[in-house]
């Protein structure tokens, strides 16, 4: 059975945990932790399963230049890849209180970047059980992976993790 790369940034916080939650509940050794400060396009090429990672910054600080955090030097890489064979899942951090209207649209910015280049996506969560006003992460109903709200409702991590994993492992071949 091949890895699963999963790409995280940033390293040292919120991503990060989950990340590392996410690879416990799916088996270490299943599971390859690849920072995207570290990463590029050879190392997205190397995984037929790939989980990404991702948080949303507030609203203020997008008109601001974030060129150097992890992300914005990763993303050029995202397009640089045909994803049409591979199996892909995401999970985002974002605060469904302070930023309700921009709920883990980091996560809907990736995803929809990944469909251009052919991804299908495992993984997709129902909004109902989340407060919130909108969110860039929804299509066709469904987040396009799982959202999570380390800033406001960190006691429901571990169960959404859970859940998550649960689903998203038959896909995964696991």
């Amino acid at each position: 059975m091949s890895k699963i790369g999963l790409f995280f940034g940033p390293l040292k916080g919120s991503v990060q945990r989950v990340a590392e939650k996410v690879q416990a509940a799916l088996g270490e050794q299943n599971v390859e932790m690849i920072p995207v400060n570290d990463a590029d396009a050879t190392d997205l090429e190397k995984y037929d399963k790939i989980i990404f990672g991702i948080s949303t910054v507030g609203k203020e600080t997008w008109d601001q230049d974030f060129s150097n955090t992890d992300w914005s030097k990763f993303f050029p890489n995202i397009s640089k890849v045909n994803y049409s064979d591979k199996t892909v899942a995401i999970f985002g951090l974002g605060d469904h209180i302070t930023y309700s209207g921009y709920f883990v649209n980091a996560m809907g910015v990736l995803a929809k970047e990944l469909i251009d280049n052919g991804a299908t996506f495992v993984g997709k969560v129902d909004p109902a059980s989340y407060e919130f006003d909108d969110s860039e992460a929804i299509i066709d109903g469904m987040f396009t992976g799982l959202p999570v709200d380390e800033d406001f409702q960190p006691e429901l991590t571990d169960q959404r993790v859970a859940n998550w994993v649960k689903d998203i492992k038959p896909a995964f071949g696991l």
